[in-house]
């Protein structure tokens, strides 16, 4: 009969058995609701190897890529490493290899590690500094053979970490980092599906890293990036993008503005007002949404009422966090 490996114990499961049922029945403390797999409160995640695919049913495409599934709706055939979701805190060791600003209140950060560690652009990964202070920050490049994570840290008043970050921090000194987490990344699959991705401020660095994964994946459908702030200040990687429009005939790159002063270059308008005055019907479309959660809350409505799926919307929402917090 299969084995279910959890925090380093063993469980037998009896043939016909569920994995939660394996797992309570050995009183393994383990989240669940209906049994049903309709509340997927005891979603849970595969470490070697592929669920069934009658335990994934109803998880959005992202999570089923992480081999996440429904303990209720599983009944294995093969033995199984497991981890609870969240799964327990691994921090890694990493050595700064460069700081460089990108705008007046924001930084380009750029990490290497030694360990395995498996992303997708788009996701994010908490970083710890010496004193056990932990803040989470959004992947903007794409895996490669250097072992490196690039993010991109504004610098918030009262902001514990991003402070010392822009003030203290230096090449050569090391971060601990985790594991990435997340399910706001680009899905292989649909090559021609219409693609919106609106983001405020470093919001830029999940969406822009979306856009380049799938452009190396493919995908031919259109891809349309909208990225606000109020004043030019704000924004950066401007030429960049513009750059990555011009060599990609399905890319439009839209840089929005929300102040008194817009250059003609510039849409001026609030960038989720903009980008969803642009595309008005968004059923068929995949939705990115990262920034500021007001904005990402209410775009999250309006691109649903506007046909997007639920299960086709994305969003990671930057909660602001101070030094008391």
């Amino acid at each position: 009969m299969p084995k279910l490996t959890l925090n380093n114990q063993t469980y037998l499961c009896h043939a016909g058995a569920t994995v939660l049922d394996t797992l309570l029945t050995n009183k393994v403390d383990i989240a669940y609701g209906c049994k049903q797999g309709d509340c997927q409160s005891c979603l849970i995640r595969s470490l070697n190897q592929t669920p069934p695919i009658d335990a994934q049913k109803g998880l959005k495409e992202t999570q089923q890529a992480q081999n996440y599934f429904l303990a209720c709706q599983c009944k294995p055939t093969e033995d199984m490493e497991l981890a609870l979701v969240p799964e327990e805190a691994r921090f890694i060791e990493s050595t700064v290899v460069s700081l460089k600003p990108l705008n007046p209140e924001t930084i380009e950060l750029v990490l290497e590690y030694k360990d395995e560690l498996t992303f997708k652009p788009g996701q994010f990964i908490n970083l710890k500094r010496d004193d056990g202070l932990v803040r989470s920050y959004s992947i903007a490049n794409l895996p490669s053979a250097e072992k490196r994570l690039e993010f991109h840290i504004r610098k918030l008043p009262n902001g514990g970490f991003s402070e010392w970050a822009h003030d203290h921090l230096n090449s050569g000194d090391v971060v601990s980092l985790q594991e990435p987490a997340g399910d706001c990344f680009y899905i292989s699959g649909k090559p021609d599906q219409p693609l919106l991705l609106v983001g405020t401020g470093t919001g830029l660095a999940p969406l822009a890293g979306i856009v380049r994964d799938a452009l190396k994946q493919g995908h031919t459908g259109p891809i349309h990036l909208f990225h606000g702030s109020r004043d030019i200040a704000g924004l950066y990687w401007v030429d960049e993008m513009k750059a990555l429009a011009e060599n990609h005939a399905n890319v439009s790159y839209h840089p929005c503005l929300s102040g008194s002063d817009t250059p003609l270059e510039y849409t001026a308008g609030r960038v989720h007002v903009e980008a969803l005055k642009a595309h008005p019907k968004l059923q068929g479309w995949r939705v990115f949404l990262c920034g500021h959660p007001d904005m990402v809350k209410e775009t999250q409505k309006k691109a649903y009422l506007a046909g997007a799926s639920l299960k086709e919307i994305y969003a990671d929402a930057f909660t602001v966090l101070t030094k008391k917090s």
